[in-house]
Parts: C-alpha cells; sequence; structure tokens
C-alpha cells in the first residue's frame, strides 16, 4: 500500500463512531514489560518524528502527545520513571 493509502485507511478506522469515546483499562503487567512497551513506544514515536511513513507517519500531532501521555503514565504509575530515565542515559553513553 501507499502511503496516501495507509493514511486513508486509518482516516477511516478513526471516524468509526465510538473512537474518540474514554475506555477504562484494568491491566496486571510485569514492570520489565511496561518498560518494555514504554520503550517500543518512544521508539515508534521517534520514527514518526523523523518523517515515518505508514500508520505511525500520518498520526496527527494531537495523537502523538496523547501516546506519549500514555505511556509517560503508565511508567510513573508503575514506579519507573527514574529507572527508564538511567536506561535512556545508558543508551545514550553507548
Amino acid at each position: 500500500m501507499t502511503t496516501s493509502e495507509v493514511a486513508k485507511v486509518k482516516d477511516t478506522v478513526m471516524s468509526i463512531p465510538g473512537m474518540m469515546d474514554g475506555v477504562k483499562i484494568t491491566l496486571n503487567v510485569s514492570r520489565k514489560n511496561i518498560l518494555l512497551l514504554h520503550s517500543v513506544v518512544e521508539r515508534g514515536l521517534i520514527s514518526k518524528d523523523e518523517g515515518g511513513s505508514g500508520f505511525v507517519g500520518s498520526l496527527p500531532a494531537d495523537s502523538v502527545e496523547e501516546v506519549r501521555s500514555i505511556a509517560k503514565d503508565i511508567l510513573q504509575k508503575a514506579g519507573l520513571m527514574e529507572l527508564s530515565e538511567k536506561i535512556k542515559m545508558l543508551e545514550k553513553g553507548k
């Protein structure tokens, strides 16, 4: 699929009634998987910032910020903000 086709499909899916409704989710996830999820989200959004294509590349800026906020909130609730920052510093020091 071309980038424009992917964007059209994404826009169609995102316009389905109820897609903007809030959803309460209760999860029991290990801290290890929370760190992994946060890392995956951040890397995906970094590729968006670098002009990525496809689904993530076509997201509006407000959606990107909301996803970043959700990922950060999950990290805070798990008490892993400080550890995540230290891991980022180690990765940058490679």
